[in-house]
């Protein structure tokens, strides 16, 4: 029962896309359009036309396997109201402190970004690792508490075959895998790191950096997946300290923490 069920919903989605539906008609119209213009015309050029008709039909259907199971106005807006709960939340609380992504190894194999409750300059990391809660304890101070998150660069982690080395040119191959091989919102990626810092610069980027809490304390969706891919193949936590966007090229300045 469960499988025709299963059986019965594949179809009538299949059924649904438009892709689909203009191409099973442009075939059926040809097939019925060429033998008759063929036999009972005899004209040469509506036959034609008709074998078009059934070609054109047979490259709709073909797109319709294209189509992203959901489409991206449904995903901009799961993703649109996710980001506005967490920044009612953390603007509830007052927090305006960056947040620091952290490498599944410190974080229960699961990468994720801690929001510090209090500003900082000197973490010292207690020496277990972040338990997996949402109110956690980072570092040796008793005011060393923090708020823990998951992000849209922790999720994408997991679309990585491999994880990167901890060179610029593997974090940018990383980062351009995932920014404009999978997702489809950046045309390029440069990455260069010095020392401490690393300095990202995105090309025809399609998600831009907003004055508003979320991406105030988190970063943007494309400077969240360069911190997360940063951090995980550093095996260090990274900070956003800077994100700007100009003629069709954002900036992101993250710091690797000791």
């Amino acid at each position: 029962m469960t499988k025709s069920c299963g059986a019965l919903q594949c179809g009538v989605e299949a059924v649904k896309n438009p892709y689909r539906i203009l191409g099973l008609g442009l075939c059926l119209a040809g097939a019925i359009f060429s033998p008759v213009m063929y036999f009972a015309v005899q004209s040469v050029p509506l036959t034609i036309v008709g074998i078009s008709s059934v070609m054109i039909g047979i490259t709709c259907a073909a797109l319709a396997n294209t189509r992203p199971y959901i489409s991206p106005e449904a995903a901009q807006l799961i993703l649109k109201t996710g980001m506005e709960n967490t920044g009612a939340l953390l603007e509830e609380l007052g927090l305006t402190n960056k947040a620091i992504y952290l490498p599944s190894a410190m974080r229960d194999g699961k990468p994720q970004a801690i929001i510090p409750l209090t500003e900082d300059t000197d973490i010292r990391w207690a020496g277990e690792n972040i338990p997996g809660r949402l109110i956690v304890r980072y570092g040796v101070n008793p005011q060393d508490m923090a708020i823990a998150v998951t992000t849209p660069g922790s999720i994408n982690i997991d679309m990585l075959e491999t994880i990167p080395g901890p060179t610029s040119s593997e974090i940018e191959s990383a980062a351009a895998y995932i920014l404009s091989g999978v997702l489809d919102i950046a045309s390029s990626v440069t990455v260069n790191l010095v020392n401490s810092h690393i300095d990202a610069e995105v090309t025809g980027s399609k998600l831009h950096y907003e004055d508003i809490w979320y991406y105030r304390c988190l970063g943007s969706p494309v400077a969240s997946i360069l911190a997360a891919i940063s951090c995980e193949a550093l095996n260090k936590p990274v900070k956003i300290t800077e994100e700007a966007y100009s003629k069709g090229k954002s900036r992101v300045v993250l710091e690797v923490l000791p």
